[in-house]
């Protein structure tokens, strides 16, 4: 883009966007749980309802590549950053709603996409509402987590869904049911759009049954994954009647380590970043552990963790 587009392309967005809310050269290790990624070239920290459909509109006419992130807590960003624009759903978009009655005794609430899935358990708990209680541990967001249909013991984000309002690519709205959202094992119908709010339906609960159930969850999450650490949860899929923590551990991968990142000896589904590591290394190691999970046992492990960006530049020689 020559100087001209760019400062034009810039005026626009300055128009559409708080100037404290659109950052440049940011490093992505400050927007992952990971804490890796190199620099996004344009962030804009959305706050508003018009806003994306207006930036789309934008990056459309100047030909800008437009990427959407939440908490980073299931995403790895490469060493050579993201091109374009990110949007990033945070904390400025991340209202959720007093509880509706839907009968006597069902409630609904709508969350902003950039609201905190524990923040929403909490405040069904608050409500004395239950059904989110699997939910109060998860660090990411509910536009991220109905997505990939998140879910932990034995409990998924989609089975609660009532319906989902998105942005398409194209700027246009569309709403979709839980029946229309086809909710699978860590994952939905959504590939592009872009989730703005969520409807979940609850029950009527007993208030301290739903406290002590999350705190005994969060408990036992504490006890058997390495959240001290850098990582982004599960690293690969459960494969069918397995669970991916078991194999790689049975492959002796526990520890295995490739630079500044490792395979976590408290659970060996988390890769973490316990070194400063990059990118890279974090890839390489994943590469490690499919191949050796799929030589010793025969299974492919799939990445649960999104991945996206491009590599680092090689230096000149």
């Amino acid at each position: 883009m020559d100087e001209t587009a760019r400062a034009e392309l810039l005026g626009e967005l300055r128009l559409a966007v708080p100037s404290e809310d659109l950052l440049f050269n940011v490093p992505m290790s400050a927007y992952t749980s990971l804490s890796l990624g190199g620099p996004a070239e344009m962030l804009v920290e959305v706050s508003g309802d018009e806003q994306p459909a207006e930036i789309l509109r934008i990056a459309k006419q100047f030909q800008v590549p437009v990427h959407v992130i939440g908490n980073g807590t299931n995403l790895l960003v490469k060493d050579g950053g993201l091109k374009g624009l990110v949007l990033h759903f945070g904390d400025k978009f991340a209202d959720i709603s007093a509880p509706a009655t839907h009968d006597g005794s069902a409630y609904t609430i709508t969350a902003q996409s950039g609201a905190l899935l524990s923040a929403l358990a909490n405040a069904a708990a608050d409500a004395g509402l239950t059904g989110l209680e699997f939910a109060a541990g998860i660090p990411g967001t509910v536009g991220g987590g109905v997505r990939m249909n998140a879910g932990a013991y034995g409990g998924e984000l989609g089975n609660l869904v009532v319906n989902i309002t998105c942005l398409t690519r194209g700027g246009e709205m569309a709403s979709f049911s839980r029946e229309e959202m086809r909710f699978a094992y860590r994952e939905s119908r959504l590939t592009d759009e872009i989730v703005l709010y969520v409807t979940v339906m609850l029950r009527r609960g007993s208030a301290d049954a739903v406290r002590v159930a999350m705190r005994e969850l969060n408990a036992r999450r504490r006890d058997k994954q390495p959240l001290a650490m850098p990582c982004c949860g599960s690293t690969f899929k459960r494969p069918p009647g397995q669970f991916a923590g078991a194999l790689i551990e049975s492959c002796g991968l526990k520890g295995f380590r490739i630079g500044g990142v490792s395979v976590s000896g408290k659970h060996a589904n988390f890769l973490v970043n316990d070194q400063n590591g990059t990118a890279k290394e974090y890839l390489q190691l994943m590469e490690h552990v499919q191949r050796t999970v799929k030589e010793q046992t025969g299974i492919k492990l799939e990445p649960e963790v999104k991945i996206i960006g491009e590599d680092a530049e090689k230096p000149n020689t």
